[in-house]
């Protein structure tokens, strides 16, 4: 399968900026994301933690400090992948944070601006899974009923039902949110990896074990023209395999599927060389800019694979499902 051309692409902020959550209220325009720490490893202790940009004309996009407040240290150093809900008059930051790539838990903190500062507002994770201590990329998505869900990445050993029909790894799950604080525990797995292309690592040791790891992740759902899209990064984000892809549903609760992505991601992928290259792209949310144009907002590589920076690409929603190639 030949490469598209290469998507139009604009990088919004020169540094390093991951997994980038854009979000619109009222007339200004908010994003957060992962910061350089996580790269350095340096954080000053009691620090905030998460860089956040602000712009009112969805051109120009400056730095506002950072979000959070860090809960105890002794719930780990790494605090990835936040996304932010506006409900019941305050903002929501959703979040994990753990020890490095083997322990992590979803948690939940409150602000009434959504600049921050933010504060964790409850004693317990709100995602900790008993089986397999991972949990990463929550994204909180209201349906228009008014009913809040929480999609997530965690990890998995079986290969799927029936047997043999996945692949181990990390897998995309929803609950849902009777409370913005709270899950429901009633935890359903959407999506498992099926494919070469979202192989992460091969004889990974994890758990104890050798796997063949496969890993789907940063999940963000869209309803679009009475369909639910739930948009999801595979392969591996270090390297040039990583690439966006899509499930879709019927309802929100699935069930969801990503036929036809045997071949690669289909929304936006890796495109090297030429005036524009791009590398590794993903970790996605969708963003409607002033004019009424749907954007993708996701992190890829610098040239040289120093930093992943934030870029938004116009998308486009095809016949064939969305896309961000011309």
């Amino acid at each position: 399968m030949m490469n598209p051309p290469s998507p139009t692409h604009r990088v919004i902020y020169p540094h390093y900026f991951a997994d980038p959550f854009l979000w619109r209220h009222g007339d200004e325009y908010f994003a957060i994301g992962t910061g350089p720490e996580e790269a350095t490893g340096h954080r000053p202790p009691g620090a905030l933690v998460f860089p956040l940009l602000h712009s009112r004309d969805f051109i120009t996009w400056e730095p506002a400090g950072e979000a959070l407040e860090p809960p105890d240290p002794a719930l780990g150093t790494n605090f990835w992948a936040p996304e932010v809900a506006f409900a019941h008059g305050r903002f929501w930051l959703y979040y994990s944070v753990g020890h490095g790539d083997k322990r992590h838990q979803i948690r939940v903190a409150s602000s009434i601006h959504p600049l921050g500062p933010y504060r964790d507002v409850r004693r317990e994770p709100l995602v900790a899974p008993l089986d397999l201590p991972f949990a990463i990329d929550p994204h909180p998505f209201r349906d228009e009923d008014g009913t809040w869900y929480l999609f997530y990445a965690r990890d998995a050993l079986d290969t799927g039902t029936p047997p043999g029909s996945a692949r181990p790894g990390t897998v995309l799950a929803m609950d849902r949110l009777p409370a913005m604080d709270r899950t429901a525990g009633e935890e359903k797995i959407i999506l498992r990896a099926r494919h070469d292309w979202q192989r992460f690592m091969a004889d990974r040791p994890m758990y104890g074990g050798l796997y063949d790891w496969h890993t789907l992740e940063g999940p963000f759902v869209r309803r679009h023209d009475g369909r639910y899209y739930c948009f999801y990064s595979g392969g591996r984000w270090e390297d040039d395999t990583y690439g966006v892809d899509y499930a879709v549903a019927s309802e929100v609760t699935g069930p969801w599927s990503d036929a036809g992505n045997e071949a690669g991601p289909r929304v936006l992928r890796t495109v090297q060389g030429g005036a524009s290259p791009l590398i590794g792209p993903g970790h996605n949310s969708v963003v409607t800019a002033p004019d009424g144009v749907d954007y993708l907002a996701y992190h890829a590589w610098d040239s040289a694979m120093t930093a992943r920076r934030p870029c938004v690409t116009p998308l486009q929603w095809t016949p064939d499902g969305p896309r961000c190639f011309a």
